[in-house]
């Protein structure tokens, strides 16, 4: 098992390292937000093939397929939506505050960054290539749980780029179909991926590793996504401070009145 998170730090340095050169070469960091999926595809695959298992078990085979899913998708829509669109405003903005040095110091402060993060959340998919148990019932509810993650995010996505696509949307905030009932459906969708990962490695022994959905929740709610997103969006986004007010923040629930 110690032997996987090895593998599973070297592939992720070496990937964030290429990314990080790659992103100083195009002077756009962005870049790691469309890694960032395929990353844990990556580290999955690298830790299904180092496994020390000599028969293939179900359990890992099954988290590496929910593990590629969710990840190639994000990659993908990430890959659709953000190329040829300019850096981030994130990135922008630490740009101008480090205009002379900026290429290093993204290094550790975003690539760095996101490496740890990674590892510490791929811990649980990583770990399940090392046992070989039979799937039981809380394989299948972790499964469940999973789906309706990919749900969410692949329909709201699919929802938010439609409604975008409609010049008569501009300037205005999506409230029709899953963004009726939570404020960000695909950090939702997110959150309920990872916990379903997780339940899917606690069924394989991997009890010990509920930190990485405890991180991946703390970042989707409070530091990286939804809580990120909404410290300005209602400076660049009219009538955000009504959704508010009429819709749940991150868990999915009936609209209120205004």
């Amino acid at each position: 098992m110690a032997g996987l998170l090895i593998v599973a730090a070297i592939v992720i340095a070496i990937l964030m390292l290429a990314t990080w050169v790659f992103s100083v070469i195009v002077n756009d960091a962005s870049i790691v937000d469309i890694i960032w999926g395929l990353g844990f595809v990556l580290v999955t695959a690298a830790a299904y093939f180092s496994s020390p298992i000599d028969t293939p078990a179900p359990r890992p085979l099954l988290m590496l397929v929910l593990v590629a899913v969710w990840g190639l998708r994000l990659t993908g829509y990430l890959a659709w939506r953000n190329i040829g669109k300019g850096e981030d405003r994130r990135y922008q903005q630490m740009r101008k505050k480090h205009p002379d040095n900026f290429w290093i110091v993204s290094l550790y402060m975003v690539f760095g960054l996101q490496a740890v993060l990674m590892w510490v959340v791929a811990v649980p998919a990583v770990v399940t290539q090392a046992t070989n148990s039979s799937l039981w019932w809380l394989d299948w509810v972790g499964v469940a749980l999973w789906a309706t993650g990919v749900c969410f995010e692949t329909v709201g996505d699919i929802q938010l780029a439609r409604f975008k696509a409609r010049p008569e949307s501009k300037g205005r905030v999506m409230d029709k179909g899953l963004w009726r009932y939570t404020r960000h459906p695909n950090y939702f969708g997110d959150f309920c991926v990872w916990w379903g990962i997780y339940l899917v490695a606690a069924a394989g022994g991997a009890w010990w590793s509920i930190f990485s959905p405890l991180v991946m929740s703390a970042l989707l709610i409070r530091y990286s996504g939804a809580g990120l997103l909404e410290k300005t969006i209602t400076r660049r986004r009219p009538g955000y401070e009504e959704y508010i007010r009429t819709t749940n923040a991150f868990f999915p629930g009936k609209p209120r009145t205004p």
